[in-house]
């Protein structure tokens, strides 16, 4: 698929998750300049357990309809720091979707980079995912902080891009809890 069909297509998918995504997205601050989404959910694996299948089983829950090549299967995760949180494509093609910067096996992990179609805007992010223990198996707080320019502001993206990955956060709670991720 071209790169701008790719682009268009990634698009497509934000503006129909705002539109059939449930109101319930915690975007905790967002203005011109940039925005930070933040959830919280409980997973039933303890916490070492739902750190592994975060990242080194992302190619079996995560959405294929967020990816350039449309396959799940070809998303990996190098959970080390330095290490690449990619996807391969058809034809020799690969996308680095966030760079591994902290990694605490079980505790925590910490990437930096733009996902989608806020590769191609002049934006940073900062993703952190936290795992604690918690009575039903482990409690994760994700942040994602999205800063930088996009003509009109980055606030208006805020919302589009925290159900995006509400979904995909939902999609690793349900796999972790043996249902499986329906899409």
């Amino acid at each position: 698929m071209p790169k701008s069909q790719s682009r268009w297509k990634c698009w497509g998918h934000l503006c129909v998750l705002l539109l059939a995504a449930p109101t319930y997205a915690e975007v905790v601050d967002a203005d011109t300049n940039g925005f930070i989404s933040r959830h919280t959910l409980v997973l039933a694996a303890p916490p070492q357990r739902a750190y592994e299948v975060l990242t080194q089983q992302i190619h079996l829950w995560w959405d294929a309809s967020h990816s350039y090549g449309a396959n799940a299967q070809a998303f990996s995760m190098d959970a080390r720091a330095g290490g690449c949180f990619c996807e391969t494509l058809p034809g020799g093609g690969s996308v680095e979707h966030m760079r591994v910067v902290n990694v605490q096996p079980g505790a925590s992990l910490t990437l930096r980079g733009a996902l989608g179609p806020l590769q191609e805007m002049g934006v940073a992010g900062s993703m952190q995912f936290v795992f604690e223990p918690h009575a039903e198996g482990s409690l994760l707080t994700y942040r994602y902080s999205v800063g930088g320019y996009y003509p009109g502001g980055l606030n208006g993206l805020a919302q589009p891009v925290d159900q995006v990955q509400l979904g995909q956060l939902q999609r690793l709670q349900r796999f972790i809890a043996g249902g499986g991720v329906r899409d």
